[in-house]
This record gives C-alpha cells, structure tokens and sequence, in this order.
C-alpha cells in the first residue's frame, strides 16, 4: 500500500512516462521533486510504511491521495520494486564487475499503532459490548531499496485479539525498465506470501477498503478462497510486467508455508495440493487529472481439508474489478468495484458429509466511492454482498454466526469518515449496516438474532511512524 498524491502529475509522472524507469533516472527525479518542492522527509510513504518516506524524501501525499489509496506515482512506485531514493546511496565499484554494492545510508525500519473501540447494535450473547483494544495492532516494517533493483515490504504485526506476534505481509520484488519497441516497459520479479499482496491498486482484496475494521465485530460467515483465506500461509513466485504505462500482466504459483509447522502433515488444515496459479491483467490509462483502469484476476486452488492426502476441495476464483480517480478542484475523487465467482468442487468435504452439495458457487460484489477534499478529511460510502449456492451443511444454524435457511448472503453498506490532523495519523469513524446476514433479515441464525443487530460503530485511532 502507500501515502501519497497526484500533485506529481505537473512534474514528474509526465517524465517518467516519457522515458524508460531506469534506476538512476527515478533516483534523479527523486531529489529533483524534493529539492524543488522542499518535502520533509518525516512524513509517511508507500503502504502507509514512513521508511519509503524516508528513503525518498517524498511527503505521504506523493504517493497516497490519504493512506492507504495509492496515487498513479504510487503504484508506478510499487512497480518499480520500491527502489525509488533520492538518498546517496554507499556503493562500491569494480572495474571488473562494476557496482558490487548499493546500500541505503537509513536503516528502513517503520512502525504502526491502531486502537480502535467497538459497538455493537445488539450485543452478543456472553460478550461485553463496546470493546476497546489498545493496540488493536502494532506492526513493524522493513521495508525499502535493498539494492538498485530489489527492494522489500515486509511487516511483522501483534494482534491485539490473538495476543500473538506473526509474520504479515511480505513482498520481495526485483524489477527493471527498458525499451519495446517504442513502449517503455518495466518488468520483474516478485516472493510473496498472500494472493493479491503485490497488486497496484486497491481494488483486490489484500489491498482494498475499508483499510481497517473491528475484529471483534461479527462478519459473515462465507468468503472467497482468494479473499484472504490464503494470506501468510502461502509462499508465492512469479513475474510481472507494465508496457507503455497501458497493459499489466502478472502470473505468479502458490505453495503452502504453514506458520507454526515445520512441514505440512497430518495435522495441517487447508494445505495446497501442488501449487495454484495465480493471474492477473490489467488496462490502465492516465491523463493530467485522472485515471482509470479495468482488469480482471484469479486464483486456481485445490486445498486439503485435513492432512496432506486424499481428496482435494477445489476453488476457481475468476475476479473482474475497475478503479477511476479524477481530481476535483484541490481534491480527488476514486471509485473502486470488485466482483468475485467462485466455483467450489468440494470432492473432500461432500465425502465427509461436510456440505450438502458436492458443488457450490460463491460470488462477491463490492464498490465504493471516496472523496478526498484536502489531505486532511477523507469520506467514503460503499456497498458489499456476498451470495451463493444454499447449502445446510456449510452453512448450518448457529447462534450470530450460523444461518437459519444454510444461505450465505450477506449484504451491507458501510460509511466512514477520516479525519487526518498529519499524513501520517489517522482518526477515523466507521458504520456498517446489514439488511442481510448469513442468508436473512429476521432471526437469520436459527436462534432469534436480526442481521441489523451486527450493525457495527467502529472509532479508529490510527499512527504510522
């Protein structure tokens, strides 16, 4: 993700569309943007992370409309395997060889805080209402150039409701630009360990808004496969690449990195049986005061439900998405839509008498709006539902999570409204509320509750450093 704006447009986006991304052309232009516009240097950066910050000398706004919504000079940052500095890096050189070493002069080290308070419309069943959480989650990051071409997000994050500390998300990219034909084209590499983590915009799910929420707050109980039930316990390789600013493509393989296990086994749940493919593709155009791009992206995965042998539960995720962003007066405007279809072959899960149907469907739509007035108010209204294939095994009865009727609809809206006194500090008020949950309006659950009464307040206290 990142913390920047369009105010790049008049300088520096139209010269490095203009000319191939090598590395010492966006180092130049990166001291050049900061001389020239005197950025400090302690604000914060890409994927709300203060180190990149650091390492440019790049405001938050450069890259974040307001964190975490990138800006067409954040995602071309991303791009570029967040490598971007305007510092002198310490190199040493051979004549044989040439540069043997490139190293930033800062340590990129960051850290973020978020508390957070919870209201619940009906409070649940044995459960104290208007939970507080301080951290709700603490996370630090190494992130950064490691060299000319390779660079690193990475965070490391305490959950408050879990009481642990684990790895979150990582990606490690090597990147480079040159010439085809007339089109510049940037390509490269990319580790990772959540499906959707390296996308440029924030439209898929790792990246996509609302950019924080309760976890104490009840969800519905269906999700797609490539909606994070993957994320951190996979480890994932593959190539990218950007032509002529227009056309992106990526594909990268899954394979399953179970935190907590040495090696998958017999005690392993949801394990990948040989890798899933992952891909993406994208058309993007940008002009002086807007953008706007259309894709579509995927996710194949046959997963174990329970040791390392037998059948397999099979998922084809098939995503469509779109973004736009136009600049109003000093502010932007951006509007984000996902929609999901999953195909569900459950071969291992209908054997064991876990699903009523041996196949299943499961579709996720969501759209929002944003309007960024100024840096400092953000307000944002959107629309989610999930829907799918009645099934009474997977979805039975059950108190606030279950379903009454084994549908998993669940459909909403949600509002939030940001107040961000320094780019790097949010203070933020959310609302969601249901007129479906887990396939009903009134007594969805089997036991009396109404999906209105999972209607959540969400006040968000939010520091990046």
């Amino acid at each position: 993700m990142s913390i920047r704006r369009t105010v790049m447009f008049s300088l520096l986006l139209p010269a490095m569309i203009h000319s191939p991304l090598l590395a010492d052309d966006l180092a130049s232009l990166a001291r050049a943007y900061a001389a020239s516009h005197a950025v400090s240097t302690m604000a914060s950066a890409h994927a709300a992370v203060p180190s990149f910050s650091r390492q440019t000398g790049l405001a938050c706004s450069s890259c974040h409309y307001q964190f975490l919504s990138l800006t067409p000079f954040g995602r071309l940052f991303k791009l570029n395997g967040y490598t971007l500095t305007a510092q002198k890096l310490i190199e040493e050189k051979t004549k044989e060889n040439g540069p043997t070493l490139k190293l930033s002069p800062i340590p990129f080290l960051a850290g973020m805080v978020q508390t957070g308070l919870t209201h619940v419309s009906t409070t649940i069943p044995g459960t104290q209402n208007d939970n507080v959480q301080l951290p709700q989650q603490f996370s630090l990051f190494l992130s950064g150039a490691i060299s000319s071409k390779v660079g690193i997000f990475s965070q490391i994050t305490y959950s408050g409701s879990d009481g642990a500390v684990g790895i979150d998300n990582i990606d490690l990219r090597f990147a480079n630009s040159s010439k085809m034909g007339t089109k510049d084209w940037v390509y490269g590499a990319t580790i990772n360990n959540n499906p959707t983590v390296s996308d440029l915009w924030n439209t898929t799910p790792a990246w996509g808004w609302p950019y924080a929420g309760s976890p104490s707050a009840p969800g519905g109980t269906a999700a797609t496969v490539i909606d994070g039930a993957l994320g951190q316990q996979v480890l994932g390789a593959g190539g990218y690449t950007m032509i002529g600013n227009t056309v992106y493509a990526e594909f990268e393989v899954y394979r399953s990195s179970l935190q907590g296990l040495a090696q998958p086994d017999a005690t392993a749940s949801g394990t990948i049986k040989g890798v899933a493919p992952y891909w993406r593709l994208a058309l993007q155009k940008t002009w002086e005061n807007s953008s706007a791009m259309i894709g579509t992206y995927g996710l194949r995965t046959r997963l174990y439900p329970g040791g390392v042998t037998g059948p397999t539960d099979d998922f084809t995720d098939v995503a469509l998405d779109a973004q736009v962003e136009q600049k109003l007066g000093h502010g932007h405007l951006v509007f984000r839509s996902t929609w999901i279809h999953e195909k569900q072959d459950l071969n291992a899960t209908f054997a064991a008498l876990g699903s009523a149907n041996a196949t299943n469907t499961l579709k996720t739509f969501k759209v929002n709006t944003s309007y960024y007035p100024s840096m400092v108010i953000g307000l944002t209204g959107g629309y989610f539902q999930t829907s799918g294939t009645t099934d009474a095994g997977l979805y039975a009865p059950a108190p606030v999570t279950g379903s009454a009727t084994g549908n998993p609809k669940t459909s909403g809206v949600v509002g939030e409204f940001d107040f961000n006194p320094w780019q790097n500090t949010r203070l933020g008020v959310q609302y969601v509320a249901y007129n479906k949950f887990n396939g009903g309006g009134n007594g969805y659950d089997g036991s009396g509750r109404n999906a209105s009464g999972n209607n959540t307040l969400y006040l968000l206290g939010w520091l990046m450093f």
